[in-house]
């Protein structure tokens, strides 16, 4: 068996890395290959899980269409895959580099691993372009590695045949124990020790990120008047790691900065973004990965969506849909900072931490790979 995983953004270099240290204890054959979709942010990952790629294809360009990365991929990975000539192509996630590296495989019939398979909201705009690209995959992988019976269900519905699904749980609970271990036995980094000196102990922290196109503009205005009005109670202090969209950065530097009680920083590395996880009280987001590991922390989190493919979290209580309203925001941040939910006894939805060793032995046990 040779395999070659390829990944572009930080949550997909987040929930790879453990598959890549099983692989590597395993002593099996890979090669992996970083479409770089993402840069700065993830180096940083790659960094800190001592994860160096054997191809780098650098493809990050300022105000690149989807369409122009997307045909970069194909281009660039179909050389790989012809040089290499793998046996199987591990694909995570929902990114346009899990979908046209699946689909560049699947023309050059290799198997195509999916690594968080299976999950839906079943409106190709919301999330976009995310939705679309994973059911592209889900079409074509031949190993669906489902983090929850949920998303069993949905592939069994687009008729995907059972023998090919299996649920492991996310690997992204798998890395959160590996990172929290390796924190543990370090020094704060200089930059957790920069925000630690910005908070006031004494104050309840909430955490904020966004990112999400389908938020950008009214959205986004309404969810920044929320966090003003949250601003003004005495006991709540607001962090804000700003995401360097323009999108996202200017209206949130226009409507949040110079405020009481709201500290907007750069984009922080991953240790960083896991020790606010740690110390905050609430967090309000729109990102997926947050809501897959604010349960291992306890943490409760506003889902500033209308829809999530992620409903496991919201069913088990850690998560709360409330879109962009900004009344709605407001209210349930009040609601829940006054009366903090009781996390005891409820079970990670996302599953135990290992993920990475299952879908490693699934395919050690695999025929004809």
């Amino acid at each position: 068996m040779k395999i070659l995983l390829c990944f572009g953004t930080r949550p997909e270099a987040i929930k790879m890395a453990p598959v890549i240290h099983e692989l590597k204890q395993q002593k099996l054959d890979f090669k992996v290959c970083v479409t770089a979709q993402h840069r700065e942010m993830l180096d940083q990952v790659l960094g800190f899980f001592e994860i160096v790629p054997d191809y780098d294809l650098d493809l990050m360009q300022p105000n690149q269409s989807l369409n122009q990365l997307s045909s970069k991929i194909l281009k660039y990975i179909d050389e790989i895959l012809v040089k290499e000539k793998p046996s199987l192509v591990l694909a995570q996630g929902d990114t346009t580099s899990a979908a046209m590296v699946s689909l560049a495989a699947f023309h050059r019939e290799i198997k195509v691993g999916h690594v968080e398979a299976g999950l839906r909201t079943y409106n190709k705009m919301a999330p976009f372009p995310e939705e679309v690209n994973r059911q592209i995959t889900s079409r074509i992988a031949d190993f669906h590695f489902a983090p929850t019976v949920k998303s069993k269900l949905n592939l069994l519905k687009e008729q995907i045949p059972k023998e090919h699904i299996y649920v492991t749980g996310n690997t992204v609970v798998d890395a959160l124990e590996w990172a929290i271990a390796k924190m543990e036995a370090e020094q704060l980094s200089e930059e957790i020790q920069k925000i630690k000196a910005l908070i006031n102990p004494h104050k309840k922290m909430v955490l904020i990120t966004g990112h999400r196109r389908e938020n950008f503009g009214e959205g986004l205005i309404q969810i920044c008047g929320a966090l003003l009005e949250l601003s003004e109670r005495e006991n709540v202090e607001l962090i804000y790691p700003v995401h360097l969209n323009p999108n996202v950065n200017g209206p949130v530097q226009e409507l949040l900065s110079h405020k009481n009680n709201i500290h907007l920083i750069d984009p922080v590395a991953y240790p960083s973004m896991l020790w606010l996880m740690q110390q905050c009280s609430l967090i309000i987001s729109d990102s997926g990965g947050i809501q897959e590991e604010a349960p291992t922390f306890n943490k409760p989190v506003l889902v500033t969506r209308e829809v999530s493919e992620r409903m496991e979290g919201v069913e088990a209580g850690f998560s709360f849909l409330v879109g962009t309203d900004k009344d709605k925001i407001v209210e349930e941040a009040i609601r829940i900072l006054n009366h903090p939910p009781d996390f005891l006894g409820i079970e990670n939805p996302y599953g135990d931490g290992t993920a990475a060793k299952q879908i490693v032995h699934i395919l050690l046990d695999a025929k004809n790979v």
